[in-house]
């Protein structure tokens, strides 16, 4: 596979949540195989590894992360330690999210509700509150975040997810717009239908065979990843 990273691929560092299976580990492997150094993130160990291995059957490289993304002090930890080890992060991607239980908003269990907002919003309020300087101090810091079409109709029953990816885009788009005059790029991707886990509980009669596989959408996160990308504020939707 050719290099599409615009900076050296050696010097590359990237990190992604929700790691550890479908588009968080489809991108992960495609980064590496781009030449990045990619930082894993997510709560599976078993799925970490998984992917460690194939990333390392291939050449790549990698550093595991277990973590559950809504023990938020463990964020600033995190950031900590990538600044120690690397100095510096040139790729963010927020993929990890949390479904929930699709029912009729004022039936929405308050601790499920709870849990789609941690996850899908606080959490990546986080990354971006701890990573923000890191990301700065590349020459070309790039932040991409996984969000949904529901932002763009009101779904009935989609409630806690709808808004909390809604609030998402709100979010990327007003860190997009404080750092207009930085080298820091932030967008947002919409994936669309791709067979994934969480697809498969939203619609089970659904047959997963008709839909793109996680691997076939990664060239979206490889566009927003280049150095040489400089839109920012912007929602894509894979090719």
């Amino acid at each position: 596979m050719t290099n599409s990273f615009a900076l050296s691929a050696t010097n590359r560092i990237a990190l992604i949540t929700g790691a550890s299976r479908g588009i968080g580990a489809a991108v992960a492997k495609r980064f590496a195989a781009e030449g990045a150094h990619v930082i894993l993130v997510a709560r599976n160990s078993k799925g970490l590894e998984e992917v460690d291995d194939e990333i390392r059957a291939t050449g790549g490289t990698a550093t595991l992360v277990p973590l559950d993304l809504m023990e938020f002090p463990k964020i600033d930890i995190l950031a900590a330690q990538i600044a120690e080890r690397f100095g510096k992060l040139d790729i963010l991607v927020g993929n990890a999210g949390l479904l929930g239980e699709l029912s009729p908003l004022t039936h929405t269990c308050i601790e499920d509700w709870d849990k789609v907002m941690a996850l899908n919003v606080t959490a990546n309020f986080h990354l971006l509150r701890c990573f923000d300087e890191l990301l700065k101090a590349s020459d070309a810091g790039r932040a991409m975040f996984v969000s949904s079409g529901v932002t763009k109709r009101a779904a009935a029953y989609w409630g806690a997810y709808a808004v909390s990816k809604s609030a998402l885009e709100a979010m990327v788009n007003i860190y997009a717009a404080e750092n207009a005059k930085t080298s820091v790029k932030a967008n947002l991707i919409d994936p669309g239908a791709v067979a994934t886990r969480m697809r498969a509980k939203a619609f089970p009669g659904e047959d997963p065979m008709t839909l793109p596989a996680p691997e076939d959408i990664t060239d979206i996160f490889v566009k927003l990843a280049r150095a040489d990308f400089m839109e920012t504020g912007g929602r894509y939707i894979p090719a």
